[in-house]
């Protein structure tokens, strides 16, 4: 029964990098998933430095989440509209033809409004592109700190 508990966690741990690219998996929550199915299905035993750890990796994934869009468009001379549909984008996105929604929708998205808001075509179009390097700085960054987080569990498993 023990070696179904643990291929079931490596499911949850793979899900979780699936989640990177097919946002309507929660990546994070997934990988807690595993996190619990260790300590409750186990009766594994995990520190109090992990659980901190790991809530405080999970609150840094959320916001990278969020805020990449927002601050990609807005360094990019992007206008509060575009920082807007940018968030916008990105949860309508991952309900249309993940993960190409997660990348054309807020492309268009804030194209259209730069557009609007009266920008050159070619300044739409970098501020546009803004939101597509975004999803893949965030996406890159997201699977960094899930690695960590997966590392940091196997070693506090090996060295309880």
């Amino acid at each position: 029964m023990e070696i179904l508990w643990w291929l079931l966690i490596v499911v949850f741990f793979a899900a979780s990098y699936v989640g990177l690219i097919v946002p309507i998996i929660p990546s994070v929550l997934v990988l807690w998933g595993g996190f619990l199915i260790y300590l409750f299905g186990l009766s594994g035993n995990l520190s109090t430095w992990f659980w901190v750890g790991m809530a405080v990796l999970t609150i840094f994934l959320l916001v990278v989440d969020f805020l990449a869009n927002v601050l990609f468009v807005k360094r990019t001379g992007g206008s509060k509209w575009g920082e807007r549909m940018a968030l916008v984008g990105v949860i309508i996105g991952a309900f249309i033809y993940p993960p190409f929604g997660l990348i054309l929708v807020p492309f268009v998205l804030v194209l259209t409004v730069e557009l609007l808001q009266q920008k050159t075509f070619n300044e739409a179009i970098k501020i546009a592109f803004a939101s597509f390097l975004a999803f893949l700085s965030g996406s890159f960054a997201k699977a960094v700190v899930q690695t960590v987080m997966i590392i940091w569990f196997f070693i506090e498993v090996w060295l309880t």
